[in-house]
């Protein structure tokens, strides 16, 4: 029998509205549901202002548990976003309830454009926070006491935590769970939801979306997050091993075991990956060489025609266009660190 039975669970209040992003919260309370396979620890509440049924982005109709006024107190009360502009989603009824919840629970947590709600309430002033990044810069200037961490996946600044949309909500609750029962539950959700291990909040929106293993140590993982954190930087095994305390031998030994790859290959990974999101983001191909580590725009184009077979000018053109166009996938990961 689990040591959690005949204790209290840890409730988790979604609130939602009409217009709600529907992945922004199902996705992150399905985190917190799967978790319960391991540590049955988690109720998930799902309200709305008045009590009644929302319409979701999608255009589904989703009923509630009730209304958000006194359902009482939470461990965590997560305010999920909208595709539709702030000035339209924000009522007063959806401030109202998102203040009476602020006032009831442990941690307050926003996904996307959720962070205008909690910005509006006067919570974000003098702290740090973030959002989707199509957002960040309408978020800046209408609360200009708010540090906007434009880049950023998730930031927690005490007990007010911000992601950006959809899968950085994922990365967010994965998060707090790991921060509730530790990395190994978090691993074991993340692999049941067949999602990565949460990526640092501290990672680029633009990050590498890697393939492969995750890290299963402690130690690797800090190795992979210094690298996605920065792939520009010149990282060799010499300066990893350093930052792992550890020989590079050994350092190269866990890499092979973990993530099948050696950590120069990895590194070459994630500069590609990197590199490859920011073209899907819109950046040229000089600034995604220049970011991504590569340093010059002709060795973008050599490492894209050595993986996929196009430049990355053309791959960037194949993106774009709604036309259906062959799937493109990278080949082996580059066998030296620059």
């Amino acid at each position: 029998m689990s040591s959690f039975a005949g204790t209290p669970r840890r409730r988790i209040g979604f609130l939602i509205f009409d217009g709600v992003k529907l992945l922004d919260f199902a996705g992150p309370a399905e985190v917190f549901v799967e978790a319960n396979q391991t540590i049955p620890d988690y109720e998930v509440v799902v309200l709305s202002p008045d009590g009644r049924a929302v319409q979701t982005s999608i255009g589904t109709r989703i009923e509630v548990n009730g209304a958000a006024v006194d359902s009482g107190r939470f461990d965590t009360v997560v305010i999920p976003g909208s595709e539709l502009p702030p000035g339209r989603f924000i009522t007063t009824e959806v401030l109202e309830a998102a203040c009476s919840l602020s006032s009831r629970t442990r941690r307050f947590a926003s996904i996307c454009s959720g962070a205008f709600v909690v910005a509006e309430l006067g919570l974000l002033n003098g702290r740090r926070a973030t959002t989707h990044w199509k957002f960040t810069r309408e978020l800046a200037c209408r609360y200009p006491e708010v540090a906007v961490q434009p880049d950023a996946i998730f930031v927690r600044d005490g007990n007010l935590y911000s992601s950006a949309g959809v899968v950085a909500g994922v990365d967010l609750a994965l998060a707090l769970v790991e921060e509730d029962h530790g990395p190994d539950v978090a691993r074991r959700v993340a692999q049941s939801l067949v999602v990565y291990m949460q990526r640092a909040g501290g990672q680029s929106q633009f990050s590498a979306s890697l393939n492969g293993p995750a890290p299963r140590s402690a130690l690797v993982r800090r190795v992979v997050d210094l690298i996605c954190a920065d792939p520009a930087h010149p990282h060799t095994v010499q300066t990893l091993a350093a930052h792992a305390q550890v020989s590079p031998r050994h350092l190269t030994r866990l890499f092979r075991i973990e993530l099948e790859r050696s950590p120069a290959e990895y590194v070459g990974f994630v500069r590609f990956c990197t590199a490859r999101d920011l073209l899907h983001a819109g950046h040229s191909v000089t600034e995604a060489a220049v970011a991504a580590g590569y340093g010059n725009s002709e060795a973008l184009r050599r490492a894209f025609i050595a993986r996929l077979g196009v430049s990355p000018r053309k791959y960037q053109q194949r993106f774009r266009t709604t036309r259906s166009v062959p799937a493109l996938a990278p080949t082996e990961p580059d066998r030296a660190v620059s």
